[in-house]
């Protein structure tokens, strides 16, 4: 799969998004180019500070991901922010894997470490204070889990944004709610995972409006 050309414009990827839920041949093909850059873009993110020998690169996640996504739920991705969102949680489930295989090969140690500076969250909330970077990619997916039970608006929040790397306009458009609510929710989800990945107890999130 080619990945040259550079970011497609939204109505441009919908139009391949429709063609491919219609079963068009070769939209998968035309798909890819189209949103590879982005797709790349929060994988490399995800690897920043990873020692030389970790063996999974940001361009296989990428790779493998879609090819996951246009096999397993062509007909489900109603727009770009949609179908990022949906990459991006696939990108993270093969994280999570690949950190598990590794952990086991281990004998219970040594799964890789990610950053949690993703530009684009850190961009939309530096006055909210950072979380420990970089943590443990299997503690990070155990307080997600716990903030998953509590207030799983929260949960969907920091995969949307932090994995998914999308705006808070964006993430406000996939879960049907305002901007506003959006930027609560995720100060509140951070509170929660600075807290969790520090080992210090907080009172249970609010999934409340």
């Amino acid at each position: 799969m080619s990945s040259q050309k550079p970011e497609a414009p939204n109505r441009e990827i919908s139009t391949v998004l429709a063609a491919l839920r219609s079963g068009t041949p070769g939209a998968a093909e035309a798909l890819f180019p189209l949103v590879y850059t982005q797709l790349r873009k929060i994988a490399g993110s995800y690897f920043r500070g990873q020692s030389p020998e970790h063996t999974l690169q940001p361009t296989a996640v990428v790779h493998e991901a879609f090819l996951r996504l246009v096999r397993q739920s062509a007909d489900a991705f109603l727009d770009r922010a949609h179908f990022i969102a949906v990459a991006a949680l696939a990108m993270r489930q093969i994280l999570v894997e690949h950190a598990r295989g590794r952990s086991a090969a281990k004998r219970g140690g040594g799964a890789p470490q990610l950053s949690l500076q993703h530009p684009c969250v850190e961009r939309q909330s530096a006055a909210s204070g950072g979380m420990p970077d970089p943590v443990d990619i299997l503690a990070l997916e155990t307080a997600l889990s716990r903030l998953q039970a509590l207030a799983p608006r929260q949960a969907r929040v920091v995969e949307l944004q932090y994995f998914g790397g999308l705006t808070a306009e964006e993430t406000a458009a996939v879960l049907g709610v305002s901007k506003s609510l959006v930027e609560k929710e995720w100060r509140r989800a951070r509170a929660y995972l600075k807290s969790e990945l520090a080992g210090t107890a907080v009172p249970g999130a609010d999934d409340g409006p």
